[in-house]
């Protein structure tokens, strides 16, 4: 036994954990730590106090529970809400009220009117080298420019369509041409960009072609290339596109005597299950639009009527007698929801509220 006590009991001098206290017993050692590092004499922890709660006065008879304490150091500290300072309120950019409409005609002039003054409705007439209005700029086409659009987030470029079938997109800054759009297409009906700009939809005259898929066309803006062009296989013209103000879809207006709606997304497919179909067409250059909320769609009507749709039941909502012609044209007020404006084919102008 006192072999193997000498035998695995003897611990070297250089582990230095064990002491030997004699008679094969030793006792384990504990390891010395590592000296402290010093701290330097300039420095001192900065401590954050909690502000001083002040206590109301309490006779020094009353004893004071640690309940009450915590009820009036919170009453103390916390300040009431109405003491607080309310923040500013926003900013809104207030609309100017919409009394000025104004309208082209086939006399080469563009009228600014007054619609609310029944005295002079007529503000304005801009004319070509005329000192009514400033001519700053000037855009030559070869072609009868049909439609003009601006784009919808910079106000410097604009794309035009015309009878040639040619799509252009100009910038005001060099008053020059950036980016063109070649399909060999009929003469141009309507133009529309998306909300964000990045593509635009063509409408074009298919008449005299034997392809009438191409009476709409989806195109990318900075690849001047179509996105599709199998969007309306059928054999009729379409006088008016228009995107939703909110929704993922457009509306087409057909010669068939209805209005169509297409999906905004790929593959841009025709809602074969809902349509807008009370009003007639018949050949004339009638056109739709939405409310600015997006819940209504106004049309205009061969029959001099103004139509209005439910946008989501595709129901007739209202029929409106403006012209003993053909209504050619409306547009939604773009602050009052309840006004607005039509003109006829023979150049009246009804505003309806």
């Amino acid at each position: 036994m006192d072999l193997l006590c000498k035998a695995y009991g003897d611990v070297s001098d250089e582990d230095g954990e064990f002491e030997n206290l004699g008679e094969g017993k030793y006792k384990r050692q504990r390891p010395i730590p590592p000296p402290k590092r010093p701290c330097s004499e300039g420095y001192a922890p900065v401590q954050s106090r909690s502000p001083a709660v002040v206590l109301p006065a309490q006779p020094p008879s009353r004893y004071v529970s640690k309940r009450d304490r915590a009820i009036l150091s919170a009453e103390a500290t916390s300040t009431p809400s109405a003491a607080l300072p309310l923040p500013n309120p926003p900013i809104t950019n207030v609309e100017p009220p919409g009394h000025l409409l104004a309208s082209a005609s086939m006399d080469q002039a563009v009228y600014v009117w007054n619609v609310w003054n029944k005295n002079q409705q007529k503000v304005c007439a801009l004319r070509y080298h005329n000192a009514a209005g400033t001519e700053t700029q000037m855009f030559k086409e070869e072609q009868t420019v049909e439609v003009v659009r601006f784009h919808p987030e910079n106000s410097s470029l604009f794309l035009s369509g015309g009878s040639k079938g040619l799509l252009r997109l100009w910038d005001i800054r060099v008053g020059a041409v950036v980016k063109e759009y070649l399909k060999g297409l009929g003469p141009i009906l309507d133009v529309e960009f998306s909300r964000d700009g990045k593509t635009f939809i063509s409408s074009s005259d298919t008449s005299n072609s034997r392809i009438s898929e191409n009476s709409i066309i989806l195109w990318d803006v900075m690849r001047q290339v179509p996105l599709s062009n199998q969007v309306y296989a059928e054999a009729y013209t379409c006088t008016c596109v228009r995107y939703h103000p909110y929704g993922s879809c457009f509306i087409a207006q057909s010669n068939g005597n209805y209005i169509a709606v297409f999906s905004a997304r790929l593959p841009y497919k025709l809602d074969k299950y809902k349509r807008y179909e009370n009003h007639g067409v018949w050949g004339f250059p009638v056109k739709c639009n939405f409310s600015m909320n997006g819940q209504q769609i106004a049309s205009g009507s061969s029959d001099g009527c103004i139509y209005l749709y439910d946008y989501k039941s595709s129901n007739l909502l209202k029929k409106i007698k403006a012209f003993e012609q053909p209504c050619v044209d409306v547009a939604f007020h773009p602050t009052i929801p309840d006004v607005i404006a039509s003109c006829s084919w023979r150049g009246e102008i009804s505003v309806f509220g």
